[in-house]
């Protein structure tokens, strides 16, 4: 008699329920739940075969995570095994609202004492982009964030930013500082000399409008750089 291995395609109504998805959310709190139980939740029903929890391990291994998923063209997400129009469109919809929040401003202003600070804030929604865009970070005396803004989409090149677009808000609300962003949907973040001319001329201009500029990072697949932080451009 030929040996198999046993095959765990349960239901996950077959599942003790202190195991399914919604009732550990409900009562432990959705810290508690991997990427791979949050996005079961949004699919709520397998397929024959394989039930939620395994369709959405699958995605996140085929896709290396939820980035890979956010890039992910919504007709090649819709026709994945187990999804479809109505579950792509659930599971987008759910990441891009996580990108939206974390982009929003509390009562309590986010305070910038690092690279780090700067980048967690952006690395989410920026490191998912197909084309390059160009930030601008406004922040008050305190180096807390008013608003962030976007200047330019595609290719950003000395050529094409405008210094008084760079700085037309900041001045407009006021800003002590602002902190530069752009991507690179390579996801290679290390600078080009064309980045290094940009941020150059832009510090220096932040100099004459005594608005200081902080920072230029840069934006990878998962990963950033900061010119401060490496002493590139930025003295002391």
């Amino acid at each position: 008699m030929e040996n198999r291995e046993p095959e765990f395609n349960y239901r996950i109504s077959d599942m003790p329920r202190d195991d399914k998805p919604r009732e550990r959310l409900a009562k432990q709190g959705s810290e508690a739940l991997t990427n791979g139980d949050l996005i079961a939740i949004l699919i709520r029903t397998g397929v024959k075969g394989k039930n939620a929890i395994q369709i959405a391990n699958n995605l996140l291994f085929k896709y290396k995570g939820l980035r890979g998923i956010y890039r992910a063209p919504f007709s090649e997400l819709s026709s994945e095994f187990g999804l479809g129009l109505a579950k792509a469109a659930t599971i987008k919809a759910a990441i891009e609202l996580g990108h939206r929040l974390s982009l929003e401003s509390p009562d309590e202003k986010r305070s910038i004492s690092s690279p780090k600070d700067a980048a967690d804030l952006l690395l989410h929604s920026m490191g998912g982009l197909e084309q390059e865009e160009f930030r601008i970070m406004l922040l008050d005396r305190r180096n807390k964030v008013i608003t962030t803004e976007t200047l330019y989409r595609g290719s950003v090149s000395s050529s094409q930013i405008r210094i008084a677009e760079v700085f037309k808000e900041a001045v407009r609300k006021n800003c002590s500082a602002i902190i530069l962003f752009h991507n690179h949907p390579s996801g290679d973040p290390d600078p080009s000399n064309d980045d290094i001319s940009v941020t150059r001329g832009i510090i220096q201009a932040g100099k004459i409008l005594e608005i200081e500029v902080l920072d230029h990072i840069i934006i990878g697949n998962n990963r950033w750089y900061s010119m401060k932080e490496h002493g590139v451009v930025f003295s002391g």
